[in-house]
């Protein structure tokens, strides 16, 4: 960016600050006006000045991110779904907590680079504080969604970014993250941002309500919309009510279609003031089991609307309507809750599989050795909780596992991480200086993830330290001593590197005494195992969850090419948006739900409860007689559906389902009746 672009955007900032802008151009207001005041007298943020990223480091984020398990496992599959929408268009998506630090990324691999010199990098802090005006900080100080388009920014070299971020809040109404849309070098104009502003804002909404359904979840859910065909769904608004028929909490959907100026206006309210539905109504239909609607007025404005109540407290859904309707009966797995798995063994993770089982008794030989291991497989086959495992099962096991993973830290950062530095060794250090990761790691294990992306020069340095067993901090004379063990991992093939002259070949040989290759998930002999054992970890507060079998074929048949992490991921996901903690099909994410069925031999290790109705009568009893049931109605109609599902109580669509799902040729019995 040149000089004079610089100092004429910083002028310009500070002259409208002062309220002196230059002729011909309006004093700036607004969201973008309040910020920049706020920068220059809160902040004393200069515009022009090049102001270091503010990165949290990689313990600290881990455990910030851990704190917003729940959010980030929702979130995650919303922004698949957003990104889906605008892969291609220059544009990422960052989730960041209530302070601006940036939790999750979702963008093009070919666009990091940019990204990463612009500072957006998980981690980050993009609080105004920090960064000054930005679409997540000004997004959060404002408490409403915003763009900061280009010279909207407050630093000069933020001026071309576009930046769209829409807040996430808690069930209560608290802001508790900013999902934002980013663009470098963006050359579109404002007007076009608000394409961008109406999609983030609407996948901020859906983890909102996801959220809301989820930590409602055990109690009485009333879910309403003025169409009924989205009753139920995630554009419904819904209230959570007490044992007396109190509103004891409220969505953003259900604030705005019942008029309410803020969620409180409806929080301490008796449902008899808001519907004209007796609370006495709602527990008795709630007592049954009986999925519908049941049409209400709004007593405020007499709009209509169609709402269902979900009785979490019994574990099932329910709905008002005052006409029968025939049960549909499903078979479920249910898989007891287990603990949750902190600190994973050897024994955990080797499952059944052959290759991990050879890997474990490697595992165990080496445990209490100085032998070097590396750990090679793809992207969230379980690298680092096999290096736990490994580390827990030596005699280093009470001192700590110091993880770094060399491709998320930027790297000008990585030496001062991995070493340390004394307190003024450059602009910006800590007062009292920093222990590395290394110094932290002595006396326990240093696992090194992602090796291969470990600059050269570093890799030199490293390959020193462990020759010699001592660090040199940053801006230090004196070297320190270091009690060290090092487990180094990669997904890629650091063989094919040294050729290219990308890894140093005599740490190659440092750190490879011995080799452990993980397979990928979808090579797993124990998938079935794995997918029972996540099931049960991510299980909320010791209930057992459920999967329809044919939700569980799906995950079966699924190739996942994230590995472990992406099934733990989907298999959080799916509990979060569930009703009563069974996963259904459409529970599941897109990409999964179309997944072909595997052919019956690829799941002969499933036992019978887990198959779906249809795909073997002969181990599903009840499959078997309902098969019966529909082919005696739709004989006794003479194959007209619409008089079948009248006479089932079911509509015509789920009676279609059904034949599909039990295999039944509708086309060919007809031609068999002539």
């Amino acid at each position: 960016m040149a000089d004079a672009l610089v100092l004429q955007h910083a002028e310009d900032v500070l002259r409208q600050v002062h309220g002196t802008p230059r002729p011909g151009r309006e004093l700036v207001e607004g969201a973008i006006g309040s910020s920049w005041t706020r920068c220059v007298n809160d902040y004393r943020l200069d515009p022009s000045r090049m102001y270091a990223p503010t990165v949290l480091d990689p313990t600290c984020l881990k455990e910030l991110q851990a704190q917003h398990d729940e959010l980030v496992a929702i979130a995650d599959a919303e922004m698949e779904s957003l990104y889906d929408q605008i892969s291609g268009s220059g544009y990422a998506l960052l989730l960041t907590d209530a302070s601006g630090i940036i939790l999750r990324e979702k963008l093009d691999p070919s666009m990091r680079k940019s990204f990463r010199s612009a500072g957006l990098l998980v981690g980050a802090d993009w609080s105004e504080r920090h960064e000054g005006t930005n679409g997540i900080g000004t997004c959060i100080a404002e408490g409403r969604s915003v763009t900061v388009h280009r010279g909207d920014h407050f630093r000069s070299r933020h001026i071309g970014l576009s930046c769209t971020g829409a807040p996430v809040r808690d069930p209560s109404g608290a802001l508790i993250a900013v999902l934002d849309a980013s663009t470098v070098g963006s050359h579109d104009t404002r007007s076009s941002q608000m394409h961008t502003l109406a999609l983030v804002n609407l996948s901020a909404q859906m983890i909102e309500k996801c959220l809301f359904l989820r930590r409602h979840h055990k109690q009485l859910v009333l879910r309403f919309h003025s169409r009924p065909e989205l009753v139920n769904l995630l554009h419904d608004g819904a209230l959570t009510l007490s044992e007396d028929g109190i509103v004891i909490a409220a969505d953003e959907t259900a604030t705005r279609l019942l008029g309410a100026h803020e969620r409180r206006d409806l929080v301490g309210r008796p449902l008899a003031e808001i519907f004209d539905a007796r609370f006495d109504e709602l527990t008795a239909a709630a007592s049954t089991a009986r999925q519908a609607i049941w049409p209400v007025r709004d007593l405020h404005r007499g709009r209509r609307f169609f709402v269902s109540v979900h009785d979490g407290r019994q574990q099932r859904a329910v709905a008002l309507d005052p006409m029968p309707t025939m049960r549909e009966e499903r078979v479920y797995s249910q898989i007891p809750a287990g603990p949750a798995q902190q600190g994973m063994t050897l024994e955990d993770i080797a499952g059944s599989d052959p290759q991990m089982l050879r890997n474990i008794r490697s595992a165990r030989r080496i445990a209490n050795s100085a032998v070097s291991v590396l750990i090679q497989g793809a992207t969230g086959s379980g690298k680092e909780a096999f290096a736990r495992a490994l580390h827990l099962a030596s005699a280093r096991a009470a001192q700590p596992f110091v993880a770094v993973n060399c491709a998320a830290i930027p790297e000008t950062l990585i030496e001062s991480e991995l070493f340390g530095y004394k307190a003024g060794a450059f602009t910006g250090a800590r007062r009292e200086g920093m222990k590395g990761k290394v110094l932290q790691s002595s006396g326990g294990t240093l696992f090194l993830d992602e090796i291969g992306d470990m600059p050269l020069a570093l890799q030199t340095r490293l390959l020193r330290v462990l020759e010699e067993h001592e660090i040199v901090p940053l801006g230090a004379e004196a070297p320190v001593k270091v009690d060290l063990r090092v487990i180094c991992a990669s997904h890629r093939k650091l063989r094919d590197m040294i050729e290219r002259g990308e890894f140093r070949e005599d740490l190659y040989y440092r750190l490879n005494g011995i080799t452990l290759e993980l397979p990928s998930l979808a090579e797993r002999g124990d998938k079935e195992a794995l997918i029972r054992r996540y099931l049960a970890t991510e299980a909320d507060d010791r209930q057992p969850a459920a999967i329809e079998p044919v939700a569980f074929e799906r995950l079966m048949a699924y190739p996942w090419p994230g590995n472990i992490r992406e099934l733990r991921n989907v298999i959080r996901t799916a509990l979060a948006i569930s009703e009563g903690s069974v996963i259904c099909l459409m529970d599941l994410p897109r990409e999964i739900r179309d997944a072909a069925t595997p052919p019956p031999h690829a799941t002969q290790s499933a036992p019978a409860d887990w198959h779906a109705a249809g795909s073997d009568t002969r181990i599903n009893p009840l499959a078997a007689a309902e098969r019966d049931a529909l082919l005696q109605a739709i004989e006794r109609h003479r194959w007209n559906m619409s008089l079948t599902a009248g006479s089932l109580g079911i509509s015509r669509n789920t009676l279609y389902r059904k034949i599909k799902h039990h295999g039944i040729a509708v086309a060919s019995a007809r031609r068999d009746r002539h």
